[in-house]
């Protein structure tokens, strides 16, 4: 039973349709999406395949569809495209029904706090490399987004973090309960959320950051050519 494609449908399937929403309107942001998709599609990938190489985790063949693009399943491959879409729909539907960015005054507190205990995790469960390395690639996200565009978006980017977590912990909790994803937990804390590495969790906020950062540097990035524009 191809439960993983079944999921990966499921994921995308309402955000999809629900991006003609006339007061989102997030088909008219598709041009900024697709590439930091994309961007975050190949970088997630590579790090997939290598991991995958190396045993850090695997895939139940019985809830797959039988067809892999080198070492992965065609659905841990749509996984990285229907899973940020979902996000960044959370994202800018909750920008657009919620104004008041109830998060920025705290932003800065969370993300200092968030980058050095990030590493120290790092750092002390060298050996373990889902810990190791996750953690240490999200602080360092952390800093460069700080450093790009400081608090003006984290604010909306925790609060969209956290309401992720919702449909997260059902996905993610069917991934692992089966399991149609499993872990080696040589190379993780074996600290689980009912099923789910806690790993997983920074693994998830790491590819809403870099396809958000993506994101929202190229619809500025479009925003300041149109003003250069006009001003001429």
């Amino acid at each position: 039973m191809p439960l993983y494609l079944y999921l990966n449908i499921f994921t995308i399937l309402f955000p999809l349709l629900l991006s003609f929403d006339r007061k989102v309107a997030f088909y008219k942001n598709w041009p900024y999406l697709w590439p930091a998709i994309i961007i975050n599609a190949v970088l997630f990938i590579i790090w997939d395949e290598l991991f995958t190489q190396a045993g850090v985790w695997g895939f139940n063949p019985e809830y797959l569809v039988g067809v892999y693009i080198f070492n992965l399943p065609l659905e841990e491959v749509l996984f990285f495209i229907t899973v940020p879409y979902a996000c960044v729909f959370i994202y800018d539907c909750l920008n657009a029904y919620i104004t008041k960015d109830l998060l920025q005054p705290y932003a800065k507190v969370i993300t200092f706090a968030l980058i050095p205990v990030l590493l120290l995790l790092a750092v002390f469960n060298l050996e373990k490399l889902y810990t190791s390395i996750t953690f240490t690639l999200l602080a360092a996200m952390l800093g460069v987004h700080y450093y790009y565009f400081n608090t003006e978006r984290l604010g909306r980017f925790y609060l969209a973090y956290m309401v992720h977590l919702v449909p997260f912990l059902l996905v993610n909790g069917v991934l692992t309960y089966l399991p149609i994803v499993w872990y080696n937990n040589s190379h993780n804390l074996s600290i689980r959320i009912v099923s789910i590495p806690v790993e997983d969790s920074m693994y998830s906020m790491l590819m809403l950051l870099l396809t958000i950062s993506i994101y929202e540097g190229l619809k500025q990035r479009f925003a300041l050519k149109q003003y250069q524009r006009l001003a001429v």
